[in-house]
């Protein structure tokens, strides 16, 4: 393979503890010269916030090397010269949106695009009920998902993610949500155009059996599982087949040397 993608959380740590062996596997890969990215669907927090915690992992990155579906969709946004966004994000990732033409917090019509971020917490029923009514207002308003991960490996088990919110929504609507973020294979897209390398040459390595492995898949690239953060072994057992599946990200370095395109393109054993 050419270049690499990284999930972070589950993969390079889980929530505020790094994964074992995790730095070292990422001081390889620099030293090996591999092009590689961190992807990640993470919409509670801004890329700035994101590198700085790599940064306490031992893992230097800047934001250029951090795609993440808030600064996806915002790009997409501006580029439309958008008005009236609604969004759902928590504070540390509203800064990925700076310029556009946001709501004010309590709006309950006047959205032309509603965008639903991770609040975590901070998601109650008023909350919910409110996005829905910002869609019902205006029938022609456009439902943005930041990524549609199911769950994720918090501190204390795992935790809902943005996907069953996004879900609730479209239901109530009756609406489909344009997705900025994995398993949407324009997210996996656009990782491949930023490293300038074709999506049959990269591999993405993730924790999540169908956002991450299969979503890459699906546009193209490899998939390897690894078997941290919410990895469960009935993973597995389902219609998503690995490419590569590893213990950690720790093995990577003498695991990733045999896995490589042979001159007729196929995957050497």
């Amino acid at each position: 393979m050419k270049a690499i993608l990284f999930d972070m959380d589950g993969v390079v740590y889980n929530s505020e503890t790094p994964i074992p062996g995790a730095a070292e596997a990422l001081a390889w890969v620099r030293a090996q010269g591999i092009p590689h990215l961190f992807v990640t669907n993470t919409t509670s927090r801004g890329r700035a916030v994101l590198v700085e915690k790599l940064a306490r992992f031992g893992i230097p990155a800047d934001e250029s090397q951090t795609l993440t579906p808030c600064v996806a969709a915002a790009a997409w946004l501006r580029e439309r010269g958008a008005r009236g966004v609604a969004l759902f994000v928590p504070p540390k990732a509203q800064g990925e949106f700076e310029g556009i033409a946001c709501l004010p917090g309590q709006a309950e019509t006047g959205a032309d695009y509603v965008v639903i971020g991770d609040l975590g917490a901070r998601w109650d029923f008023r909350t919910l009920n409110r996005a829905f009514r910002l869609l019902h207002a205006n029938p022609d308003a456009t439902l943005i998902a930041l990524g549609m991960t199911r769950f994720w490996q918090s501190e204390d088990g795992i935790a809902l993610d943005v996907a069953p919110f996004v879900a609730a929504l479209e239901h109530a609507s009756g609406r489909r949500a344009m997705v900025f973020g994995k398993p949407a294979a324009s997210f996996f897209q656009a990782a491949a155009e930023q490293l300038h390398v074709a999506a049959e040459d990269i591999l993405m390595v993730g924790d999540d059996i169908v956002t991450d492995v299969g979503g890459a898949q699906q546009a193209g690239l490899r998939g390897a599982l690894v078997k941290t953060g919410k990895f469960r072994p009935g993973d597995l057992a389902g219609e998503v087949k690995p490419d590569l599946v590893l213990e950690s990200i720790a093995d990577l370095p003498e695991v990733l040397p045999e896995f490589y395109l042979t001159s007729d393109n196929s995957v050497a054993e």
